[in-house]
């Protein structure tokens, strides 16, 4: 099928009918996995500290540095997360948090050590933006700063950071938080030494359906230079206890429906012909609404995600067992693999 343009994008995102955008995108979803089959990986999202001085607008997470409910997680607590990850047949950690300003590169490398010297697990971590305030305040450039994380037990990076990477948007959203270009930066350095990332789109909040096709076309730009996308993940903005709630450019909105969702997911798996994986969002949609997302175009039905804070801090909280998504999948028509971070098969079901 012959790639489409900016042009034809938008017009699909904004006119084309939803089952038959639908119907394209699994089209192209079978094209790409044509064995019928649906993975997802056993994780535990562990969220380091929720201090952060980026503070935006739509993040229900954070905390001020002098906030009595900031924290930041001891090895020892973090030990004993993981060792639960793995009891529970965990192959990866997926470890994230804020922009602490007291926690410098020591401490990052000393707990990526601590963690490989005493567990067989990938870290999935430490988001662009955390990666480029790093580098920032030790005075490395970018790939210095990647190549000593990796150097201590940095497996891959995930795609937090990104909202939507148009500056329009971020400046009312995430004002203090990296521009698109300096995360796309981040990203193109990451795969240039191997590393292999994913990458996310934030929507339902202030941006309009141009800067959803901005967001697409610059993924799909940098993976035509670099191939380092093992997968996408759009989700939506959930706007509970959320400072951008009650400011005016989200007056009058209600964040993005489930029919806005399909939609989006759809159109990115058309439009991103060079991202193998495109992942439901069962922790913002539900189960039953993943579900629909594999006849949507996509492929993965995300993690277990043993614990999940961010989200939840909006007021959003979705539940489920390896076994729930297990029988999801199956009852959806699909055969369920757990897989790894790279997308290996651990075992099917």
């Amino acid at each position: 099928m012959e790639r489409i343009d900016r042009k034809t994008a938008l017009e699909l995102l904004k006119s084309a009918d939803l089952l038959d955008l639908g119907e394209r995108a699994d089209t192209l979803r079978a094209k790409m996995h044509p064995v019928g089959r649906v993975t997802f990986v056993v994780d535990r999202n562990i969220n380091y500290t929720n201090v952060c001085l980026n503070q935006c607008t739509f993040c229900a997470f954070y905390r001020a540095p002098e906030s009595p409910e900031a924290y930041v997680l001891s090895k020892g607590e973090i030990f004993k997360k993981i060792e639960e990850t793995i009891e529970q047949g965990g192959t990866q950690i997926l470890i994230q948090g804020g922009l602490h300003p007291d926690l410098g590169m020591e401490y990052y490398v000393s707990l990526l050590r601590a963690i490989k010297e005493r567990f067989s697990i990938t870290v999935h971590g430490f988001s662009p933006p955390e990666i480029f305030y790093l580098a920032n305040k030790h005075g490395l450039t970018l790939k210095e700063a990647l190549t000593v994380l990796k150097q201590a037990g940095l497996d891959s990076i995930p795609g937090g950071g990104a909202e939507i990477l148009s500056d329009r948007v971020r400046e009312i959203v995430s004002p203090k938080k990296i521009r698109s270009s300096l995360w796309l930066k981040v990203m193109e350095e990451a795969h240039g030494i191997g590393m292999r990332t994913t990458a996310t789109m934030m929507f339902g909040s202030v941006e309009g359906p141009a800067d959803i096709i901005e967001h697409l076309d610059a993924l799909r730009s940098l993976q035509d230079r670099t191939g380092g996308f093992t997968a996408f993940i759009p989700w939506t903005f959930q706007p509970g206890n959320t400072e951008l709630l009650k400011t005016a450019q989200f007056e009058g909105r209600t964040g993005a429906t489930a029919v806005e969702y399909l939609r989006v997911l759809a159109l990115s798996r058309i439009y991103l012909d060079n991202i193998r994986n495109i992942q439901a969002s069962w922790v913002t949609q539900g189960l039953k609404l993943a579900q629909v997302a594999l006849r949507f175009g996509a492929n993965d039905f995300g993690s277990t995600m043993l614990e999940e804070n961010v989200v939840r801090a909006a007021g959003v909280s979705y539940r489920v067992s390896r076994e729930d998504i297990v029988q999801a999948i199956q009852s959806a028509g699909f055969t369920a693999a757990q897989r790894d971070t790279y997308y290996s098969i651990v075992q099917y079901f």
